[in-house]
């Protein structure tokens, strides 16, 4: 954790910003750029240096990334990801020169383009998916979650109070799966939650909060044995959903959510997109308050100009 910790206080000092609390996943290219070749020697001594200078036991916790040209002549750019021993790991670009000589850990902006660095989600499926709030809330937030993450526990209650309190009849939230692949029982738990929402709507986040409150009771040998017992409590049919959990296209549903995820660049869980502007791990009532105030606004002036 020490590792770790001094990394991310060496990002933030060299310009990187803290990252939000989040799970990680494997880390995907940026999106169209073709990769350019570097040497393995400079690779091998870059991450050599890298051991050193933030104090890494072992060059092994150190992971580069293809490298790729960016926007600034002779700025080349890669995907830099530290762990620990713990399996905890920050994820960050590193921008380095032709001769990988000299670096900056960071994030590049270019300030020509929309600061929110909204997504366009016209190609995620977002129908016949679980929802909570009206259907004609004017800010409809898409979550990407894992019932296996604790930082998706967490941001459960607070995407409630946003729907049931906070903008209750103002905002939405759609449910869409995301199951890590270090997680060994969330693939099939996001399936008995779809296969109980299936029966009854409601199920869905009935199942998700137990998922989300039993997470550490729960493993693959007894999840079955907690899903039907929840079936029984929720008055499910509980043959039909343990056939819906084994069918394949129920297991295709939710790898559909994982890809519609990674064509919009989610690699940590939760991910939101409110209104397409995404807020990357754990989020922070203010940061959300913040974006959704700002959509709200957008959209009462956009009312009163028509």
């Amino acid at each position: 954790m020490a590792v770790i910790c001094a990394f991310v206080g060496a990002a933030v000092l060299l310009g990187a910003g803290s990252a939000a609390l989040a799970q990680n996943a494997p880390g995907a290219s940026p999106a169209g750029a073709a990769a350019v070749a570097t040497d393995p020697a400079r690779d091998a001594a870059l991450k050599a240096y890298l051991q050193k200078h933030f104090k890494i036991p072992s060059a092994e916790l150190i992971k580069l990334g293809p490298a790729f040209k960016t926007a600034i002549d002779g700025l080349l750019a890669r995907q830099l990801v530290v762990s620990n021993e713990q399996g905890q790991r920050i994820t960050t670009t590193l921008f380095f020169d032709k001769d990988e000589s000299k670096a900056v850990i960071g994030q590049f902006i270019d300030v020509s383009t929309d600061p929110w660095g909204r997504i366009n989600m016209g190609a995620v499926s977002l129908d016949d998916r679980p929802t909570l709030g009206p259907a004609d809330a004017p800010v409809t937030i898409v979550e990407f979650a894992d019932f296996e993450c604790p930082f998706c526990a967490h941001a459960f209650s607070v995407m409630e109070t946003l729907v049931n309190t906070t903008y209750k009849g103002k905002v939405k939230v759609i449910y869409k799966d995301y199951p890590l692949n270090a997680h060994v029982w969330a693939l099939k738990a996001g399936e008995a939650a779809e296969c109980a929402r299936l029966q009854n709507p409601a199920a869905f986040w009935d199942f998700a909060r137990y998922f989300y409150t039993n997470q550490g009771t729960i493993n693959p040998k007894n999840l079955q044995e907690q899903v039907n017992k929840l079936a029984s409590s929720q008055k499910l049919d509980q043959p039909s959903l343990k056939a819906c959990m084994d069918s394949p296209q129920t297991e295709a549903r939710v790898k559909q959510d994982q890809i519609d995820g990674n064509s919009v660049r989610v690699t940590s869980t939760p991910t939101f997109f409110v209104n397409g502007i995404p807020v990357v791990g754990l989020p922070d009532g203010k940061v959300l308050e913040f974006v959704i105030n700002s959509e709200l606004g957008e959209k009462s002036v956009s009312a009163a100009a028509h």
